[in-house]
């Protein structure tokens, strides 16, 4: 799937409809999955659904819904062994671990070492299938790896992100604490119902809420 082809080919591919979650469109709302930014950029326009008289940009909760479904669906036919998630996001941290845990992918979070996709002498290479990433703006070098090495891009793209090297966008907010526990909590679920791993009607594990970075582990960070 090229770029160019995110923002178009996967709106016409079996129109997804929005995924089962048990949780109402209300409680996914207050997470501020849809707020976006004072940018706009030309690759994100078509998932902007208003703009306030103020320039504030609202992304389309459907189709934040809808590339959940297609990433999950992608997803699913990797080997999730393979499939690598990384962001240097501090809030992206517990939601990447969370994720990655009922998944079973590859959890990444931090500095991302130079060499880790590019180059096979590194002690720790990964052949990976598949790259997720929270924010193609300061994930650039797991971004630019993996496309050197053909591996697909999946990310979720605020609306002030470039996407030039983004294979499957997913739209929504990406800077918010309960924002990047809510699209990860989704995901998880989503690629779990399509693996067979959990029922549609069947509870998560974990609550959105368990997915959020807490701001007292944040505070430790900083500290250390």
């Amino acid at each position: 799937m090229s770029s160019k082809e995110s923002g178009k080919e996967a709106e016409g591919a079996g129109q997804p409809t929005r995924p089962e979650t048990i949780i109402s469109e209300k409680m996914l709302l207050a997470t501020g999955i849809r707020v976006g930014t004072m940018v706009k950029t030309k690759a994100m326009a078509h998932f902007v659904s208003r703009t306030t008289p103020d320039g504030l940009h609202y992304i389309d909760l459907s189709k934040t819904l809808a590339r959940i479904e297609i990433a999950a669906r992608f997803i699913s036919r990797a080997d999730i062994s393979k499939v690598v998630v990384y962001s240097s996001r501090e809030y992206a941290k517990t939601p990447i671990e969370k994720f990655c845990e009922l998944t079973g992918a590859i959890p990444i979070t931090g500095r991302f070492m130079p060499g880790t996709f590019t180059n096979p002498l590194y002690p720790y290479h990964i052949d990976a299938e598949i790259v997720i990433v929270a924010d193609p703006a300061i994930d650039t070098q797991a971004v630019d790896e993996a496309s050197k090495m053909g591996i697909p891009v999946v990310a979720i793209c605020d609306t002030d992100n470039v996407t030039s090297k983004v294979d499957l966008v997913i739209p929504a907010n990406n800077r918010g604490r309960k924002a990047l526990a809510a699209v990860f909590w989704l995901l998880a679920r989503a690629v779990l119902i399509r693996t067979g791993r959990l029922r549609p009607d069947q509870p998560m594990k974990y609550t959105i809420e368990d997915f959020e970075t807490k701001l007292v582990e944040e505070a430790a960070t900083v500290k250390t």
